[in-house]
């Protein structure tokens, strides 16, 4: 059973910077980590894309969901381990390089599965629905773990029966002792069995190291 349960969409910019987070943290006390998908489209299939939303937020949200199926059959057919060195490439590519269109034409996603050594022929998954049952199954458990009304990422501690909840939503992944401290606060703030919501609306652009 893994210690934390991350779920994620990758053309999520808070759920990128979060899991920089996570990484780092992994690399001051490493833990055992379960990269589950939260798919965008999914969360807003009831939604005027039109009317509440920007412009491109639609396409956006759909590439997000044709690139968790190529994940979720990464995981099928190499195992969860393969999940996160994906996410990492998928991440850079969209958020670090700008370069998110890229995955609208198969050779996208082929370059990302080739650099990390996976076959290939496992990006063909982007246009087929055979994962969605697996992606929507996801996508509701973390919907259900938080009472709803949630974006990316969701985290889960000691799941699946421990605290769960939407974020933390940061603007810049802190490094070595500062994300500890930074981990130690959220697991003890999740952990409350009394506590609901700590919020406020401003918050800084992303800042993605490089």
């Amino acid at each position: 059973m893994a210690d934390v349960e991350f779920f994620w969409d990758p053309v999520c910019p808070w759920a990128w910077i979060t899991s920089r987070w996570v990484v780092n943290v992994l690399e001051e006390q490493p833990m055992d980590v379960d990269w589950r998908f939260i798919c965008l489209r999914m969360v807003n299939k009831d939604r005027d894309y039109e009317k509440d939303f920007k412009p491109g937020y639609e396409r956006g949200h759909t590439r997000g969901l044709e690139l968790l199926r190529v994940a979720a059959a990464v995981r099928a057919e190499l195992g969860p381990d393969a999940v996160l060195p994906l996410y990492t490439v998928l991440g850079r590519t969209i958020h670090l390089e700008q370069n998110a269109v890229c995955f609208d034409e198969p050779a996208g996603v082929e370059r990302v599965l080739n650099e990390l050594g996976y076959p290939v022929g496992l990006g063909a998954t982007a246009t087929s629905t055979e994962h969605d049952d697996l992606i929507a199954s996801e996508t509701q458990e973390a919907l259900d773990r938080c009472g709803g009304n949630i974006g990316t990422p969701v985290l889960s501690f000691s799941p699946p029966d421990g605290p769960s909840f939407f974020g933390p939503v940061i603007n810049r992944a802190p490094k070595g002792q500062e994300a500890v401290d930074l981990w130690d606060a959220v697991l003890a703030l999740g952990s409350n069995p009394n506590f609901s919501e700590l919020k406020r609306s401003t918050r800084g652009r992303p800042q993605f190291d490089s």
